[in-house]
């Protein structure tokens, strides 16, 4: 199946060809961002046009987009409130290095939705996830960290560590990073309490950085319990708690956290936050900001080497705005969870009707299926049953008919602008894929 589409996809697009062996001449690997090439498929897609769910490639192929970003577009494509404070604030400056007159409400907007009082932005959520980091060993006095095996934060060089079959090391394919990052950086698997209280016993770990659902080696549930003994630990051994709501913000209008009545130190999220363009956002509880203000008030002089000069700008602060009152509200997120719910039921439906060892699984909105038929209880389990053939070969297959999902693993988003018709082509068309592959 992968040699047919694989060639399929070459018929379909001679003009995206064409473009890759043009932009291969400047760019490296042929794209402005290597990332655009770790779809598998012969060349890289260019996409002409993006509305909503819909997608246009540079030969005119239409597509139902369900990765969105792999959450950067987690509302749709340019959707209109997006793109008219786009318009409308664009044209009265994008950046000062100064607060705007938006910067009070947002602030107090931030508070109400995820609970946090104390607030900062950033471009990416790498970059939050760095400064918190930063901020966390500053107030603690404490040079270790804590994350969870095959976790993902981003692009920050100290996650990068791995710990499969109990050894630490630092994950591979990390390029140009000279440092031992395993001296500074604990690992342990999600879902294992023992590790985690033995890990933070020593009590030298200024915070521990966690997903509250693993979401880029598949989709890793918490064990009933586990989170919250996670915050009686933390607590314990004064570790701070921050957790990383990038993809979760797909849980409800307040993320994950406070779906599930969580009490972190801090939070992070990037993605979908600005409607699509860079920005994210770290915040953190009173007892925290009176720590560092604390702190700074007794550091000496010099650069903080914390926040870049476009962070917090005017057109950053505006879009943030629109996307919490817009977005992130429970009637705006309602029928996205009951859309999702119908996507679970549907593939779970498919995956009963083939009697194939899949299983499916859903948060919010967000929609992930595995090609194994149990729930991986952490990283390791999950890191050995994904990135298979099987999945280049369902990808490849919904791609060529026009369903884009998520191209590192099988997740599917829920944005305002999906209907019940796409969601059931995808269904229809997952369904077709695994008749040919058992045929």
């Amino acid at each position: 199946m992968i040699t047919r589409e694989k060639a399929h996809f070459r018929q379909r697009n001679p003009i995206s060809r064409a473009l890759g062996e043009k932009a291969a001449e400047h760019w490296l690997r042929g794209v402005p961002m290597h990332w655009m090439v770790d779809w598998g498929t012969p060349f890289p897609l260019f996409v002409n046009h993006a509305t909503g769910v819909d997608l246009t490639d540079a030969d005119g192929n239409h597509y139902i987009d369900f990765c969105l970003g792999d959450t950067g577009a987690m509302f749709g494509h340019s959707p209109p409130a997006v793109a008219e404070t786009l318009a409308r604030e664009g044209a009265t400056g994008l950046t000062t290095m100064l607060p705007s007159e938006d910067a009070a409400e947002v602030g107090g907007l931030l508070q109400d939705r995820f609970g946090l009082p104390y607030w900062q932005v950033t471009a990416t959520a790498s970059d939050a996830n760095r400064a918190v980091l930063r901020w966390c060993r500053a107030i603690t006095g404490r040079s270790k960290i804590l994350v969870f095996n095959h976790c993902y934060h981003g692009c920050v060089d100290d996650t990068f560590v791995t710990a499969d079959d109990g050894r630490v090391k630092m994950v591979e394919g990390l390029v140009g990073e000279p440092r031992d990052l395993t001296a500074f950086t604990k690992v342990v698997e999600f879902n294992d309490e023992a590790a985690l209280e033995a890990a933070l016993a020593p009590g030298d770990v200024a915070c521990v950085l966690a997903e509250p659902v693993m979401t880029n080696i598949g989709m890793v549930l918490p064990a009933p319990g586990f989170l919250e003994k996670l915050r009686v630990l933390t607590e314990k051994t004064g570790t701070l708690l921050i957790l990383d709501e990038t993809h979760t913000l797909s849980s409800g209008p307040g993320g994950y956290a406070r779906e599930a009545g969580l009490r972190p130190d801090g939070l992070v999220f990037g993605k979908p936050i600005a409607g699509g363009i860079p920005a994210a956002a770290y915040g953190f509880s009173t007892a925290v900001a009176m720590r560092i203000r604390e702190y700074l008030a007794s550091r000496g002089e010099g650069r903080s080497g914390i926040g870049t000069t476009l962070s917090g700008s005017k057109i950053q602060i505006a879009l943030i705005k629109t996307v919490l009152k817009t977005f992130f509200t429970p009637d705006a997120f309602m029928p996205l969870i009951n859309r999702a719910r119908r996507l679970e039921k549907g593939i779970a439906d498919v995956i009963i009707k083939h009697g194939v060892p899949w299983h499916v699984t859903r948060v919010g909105a967000r929609v992930e299926f595995m090609c194994c038929p149990d729930r991986p209880k952490n990283g390791y389990e999950a890191s050995k049953v994904i990135h298979r053939p099987i999945d280049e070969a369902v990808h490849h297959f919904l791609l060529n008919r026009g369903v884009v999902i998520t191209p590192f693993h099988n997740m599917m988003l829920i944005c305002p602008a999906t209907t019940d018709d796409h969601v059931d082509t995808l269904i229809r068309s997952l369904d077709r894929c695994i008749t040919e592959l058992k045929s």
